[in-house]
């Protein structure tokens, strides 16, 4: 190989990596754009489906400090100023809420995430109850779902909602173009 081709082949190898996806991935992605009460953008969501899991990524901004319940609600529609157009929580297998709940979780039950003084806050988090895919557990379906940040943290255990309190924040969950 010349001098000049080993740099090429290097570089198109390299390129080639780039867009390799893990064995099993369906390369399905969503994201949630979040707003508050006053319509501002407090956060973004992005969801990842990898084989039969989703990974979620929620970093949130402008938000009071201190845990906050997170969950994924059955209508992707988000009405300032309550938010309480997006439903109840995703429950497509009629569970009961909170993941230490014996008879739970609902599909949407996701874990709490802690707003620091700063008003930021980020967690990552995987979920094998929903789906990018086709299905009852399809975040896409019809009627679209929504995720919504509470002002106060989840029990994990009280149905339905686990005494999460008022919705502070929300963000319809939509397809994100290849």
């Amino acid at each position: 190989m010349t001098r000049t081709a080993i740099p090429v082949a290097l570089a198109l190898a390299a390129a080639g990596c780039a867009g390799v996806m893990p064995a099993g991935s369906t390369g399905a992605t969503a994201t949630a754009e979040l707003r508050n009460a006053s319509g501002q953008v407090v956060g973004n969501a992005t969801f990842t489906e990898v084989r039969s899991v989703v990974r979620v990524v929620l970093e949130a901004r402008g938000l009071p400090p201190g845990d906050k319940a997170v969950h994924l609600h059955e209508v992707g529609t988000c009405e300032v100023p309550r938010f309480t157009s997006a439903g109840a929580h995703f429950n497509p297998d009629q569970k009961q809420h909170g993941m230490l709940n014996p008879a739970g979780p609902h599909a949407g039950d996701l874990p709490t995430i802690r707003i620091e003084s700063d008003g930021t806050g980020r967690f990552e988090t995987s979920n094998y109850r929903i789906t990018l895919g086709p299905g009852s557990s399809s975040l896409l379906d019809r009627d679209g779902t929504a995720l919504v940040i509470h002002a106060a943290p989840d029990d994990h255990r009280t149905d339905p909602t686990g005494n999460s309190g008022n919705r502070i924040a929300c963000g319809v969950v939509v397809k994100k173009a290849p």
